[in-house]
């Protein structure tokens, strides 16, 4: 998929995320939504490094659990910089982690090239085939179906 179909996958994975932490912290359930849709693009970086193949090692579980490990990490740092609770703001991080990468495997999966998710272990391609990465209906269409669930669930929030 395109950016605009990574950013909407990333919305239509973090909207009932965002929506469940409106109740605890409304800050954090924004500030996770920008990670989320910030971070969706990670794996793409691979087009930049020389020596690394598009849609291999980084987009794998391994990377995701590498890049949520981090994130998580960096939060608690930040949480004790910042005075904020370092358990919830780690676990914020480790979701904006799983969430962004999650989702940017998720979205390159319906295409048919699909993607190592297994690898080491595997490399097995995962794909269900159900657009290109360049069509633009599936891209604008992930786009429009994550900002409506987000502004509707964003809504239903403000109405409980």
């Amino acid at each position: 998929m395109y950016k605009t179909g990574h950013y909407g996958t990333a919305l239509l994975c973090y909207a009932p995320v965002g929506y469940l932490l409106l109740s605890v912290d409304p800050g954090l359930a924004v500030l996770g939504g920008i990670g989320a849709v910030a971070f969706s693009r990670v794996p793409d970086y691979d087009l930049r490094v020389p020596g690394i193949s598009h849609r291999g090692i980084t987009h794998t579980l391994l990377f995701l659990l590498v890049v949520t490990a981090a994130l998580a990490g960096v939060s608690v740092a930040l949480a004790e910089q910042f005075g904020t609770d370092p358990l919830l703001t780690g676990g914020l991080g480790a979701i904006v982690g799983v969430v962004a990468i999650g989702s940017h495997l998720l979205a390159d999966a319906l295409t048919p090239s699909g993607v190592p998710l297994l690898w080491p272990l595997s490399s097995r391609r995962f794909s269900v085939a159900l657009a290109t990465a360049s069509n633009p209906i599936a891209n604008y269409g992930l786009l429009t179906l994550g900002v409506g669930l987000t502004v509707a669930l964003g809504y239903l929030a403000g109405q409980a």
